[in-house]
């Protein structure tokens, strides 16, 4: 496979329709122009891309080369241009497989059995050759095509990572809250055996159509799974065979030295004596509950949009692009959402630090800092709007040039108590309390409190301020654009 710079891609491949989009990177449909073969390209703008992001690029390309498998979508080309890097995979046209499933007129447990044994094939590919996938969920549960009988495709390893043999140490929180073992969440050392109790989670999916630990609270969501504690009530239950219970209470064992590997669960009685095993009766209440549940994963990733798109632009332009690869990482307590830790935790930072940039311009009266920080559209309601709904910086533009530090001598602010919201990968809404202590023109010192919240986009990696709340009276201070 070619990593050098080149203009290989455009030589070899046709490059057709948009299947998905996301902040640095796109995929498209391609013909590969020797054989007529179709496959679906990644194409990452690598002049965006941070150098965190590059290596995480380089990592998941490395780790994909690595992984040569029928029921893993395979990378079949990785090309280096001058400002773009192509990621070539298997096209796979067959959708989810939990969408599969409800779509299906027949379903019973030998099916399941059937899903979870190509799923485990993949995972102990993956862990054959020291890899540790860390995301199984059902958004990454494809199949290569709408065939009868197509098989299932693990894909997306974006959060992936080499380990050596049974090593176990810490290499950061990641994957999905509703997926995660206990070993991650108590930031003890872990390996390979956080796949098998993803896979457990699926297996308990597949069987009765919803997950076995579930709340929406976050907080008691962890605690169950850090306990383990889930169980099997009547009546989706008791047609289920002991079997299939052996295999979901050895893939769910809290100790992850006792949890059963890749593959010593293929050689389950269940899995690899289905026939025998494994009952043959339609689970028609399976497949509602897995519609239901199929429903809600949908909803609450539209719900987010939505919110988004709201939140962040009160007119009809769209903001975002919901990332169509797969490899989003967001926070979120929804359970089927994934999130890396350091890369919450680092673009926290980057919200909190462009929050106090914003401030300093306020504060120094520095407008045309301002405007480089602020969307031209910036919405705000603020109390000196009188309840009105401001857009443009046309309003704050007259305090900049008439109040903002015409009165005072010296100004400190501080920002208490801030809470940032990431939504998605680009946006973000960060809510605190700014104290701010100034002298007037007469030597008195003077404090104010306000409660604020704030908005932000990133774009060519640059956070702006798309929308801006302040709560409060209307104020004639000299800091009428942030406090009280």
């Amino acid at each position: 496979m070619a990593t050098q710079p080149s203009t290989r891609f455009s030589e070899n491949y046709e490059l057709k329709e948009e299947l998905g989009k996301g902040a640095f990177s796109v995929v498209r449909r391609c013909v590969q122009k020797t054989t007529g073969l179709e496959f679906a390209a990644k194409i990452i703008n690598t002049k965006k891309l941070s150098a965190r992001d590059f290596q995480k690029l380089e990592r998941e390309a490395r780790i994909c080369r690595k992984l040569q498998h029928p029921n893993i979508v395979r990378l079949h080309d990785s090309i280096q241009e001058e400002s773009f890097h192509y990621l070539v995979f298997d096209l796979v046209t067959g959708g989810e497989l939990f969408e599969d499933i409800v779509a299906r007129e027949f379903y019973s447990e030998a099916d399941a059995s059937h899903c979870i044994q190509q799923i485990l094939e993949s995972v102990n590919h993956c862990h054959h050759n020291n890899i540790v996938h860390r995301d199984l969920k059902p958004e990454n549960l494809l199949l290569a095509s709408k065939a009868k009988g197509a098989a299932v495709k693990l894909a997306d390893f974006g959060l992936a990572i080499e380990v050596q043999g049974d090593q176990q140490a810490w290499f950061g929180f990641a994957g999905t809250p509703g997926y995660l073992s206990p070993e991650v969440l108590k930031k003890e050392p872990y390996g390979k055996p956080v796949d098998i109790w993803a896979c457990g989670v699926i297996l308990y999916i597949l069987l009765v159509g919803y997950p076995p630990f579930w709340d929406e609270d976050q907080h008691r969501l962890y605690a169950q799974i850090k306990a383990g504690a889930y169980d099997y009530p009547s009546p989706e239950w008791d047609t289920v065979t002991p079997e299939a219970k052996n295999l979901i209470n050895s893939m769910l064992t809290v100790n992850p030295a006792k949890r059963i590997t890749a593959a010593e669960a293929l050689k389950h009685p269940w899995i690899c004596q289905r026939e025998r095993v494994a009952s043959v009766v339609h689970r028609q209440e399976t497949v509602d509950c897995l519609r239901k549940f199929n429903a809600r994963r949908k909803l609450k990733g539209a719900i987010l949009t939505t919110m988004l798109a709201t939140a962040c632009n009160f007119s009809s332009r769209s903001i975002i692009t919901k990332k169509g690869d797969g490899s989003q990482v967001k926070e979120s307590t929804d359970s089927s959402t994934t999130i890396e830790e350091e890369d919450v935790k680092a673009r926290k930072q980057e919200i909190i630090k462009a929050t106090e940039q914003l401030i300093d311009c306020i504060n120094s009266g520095d407008f045309e800092g301002y405007t480089k920080i602020c969307d031209t559209h910036l919405t705000s309601f603020e109390p000196e709007a009188l309840g009105n709904l401001v857009e443009g910086l046309e309003f704050h533009k007259f305090y900049f040039d008439n109040v903002l530090g015409k009165n005072c001598k010296t100004v400190n602010t501080m920002i208490l108590s801030p809470h940032v919201h990431l939504l998605g990968e680009d946006a973000a809404c960060i809510a605190y309390i700014r104290l701010t202590q100034y002298m007037d023109k007469h030597g008195q010192a003077h404090t104010q409190q306000s409660e604020e919240t704030r908005v932000w986009q990133r774009r060519d990696h640059k956070w702006q301020c798309m929308h801006f709340h302040r709560s409060g009276s209307p104020s004639s201070t000299p800091f009428a654009l942030g406090t009280k």
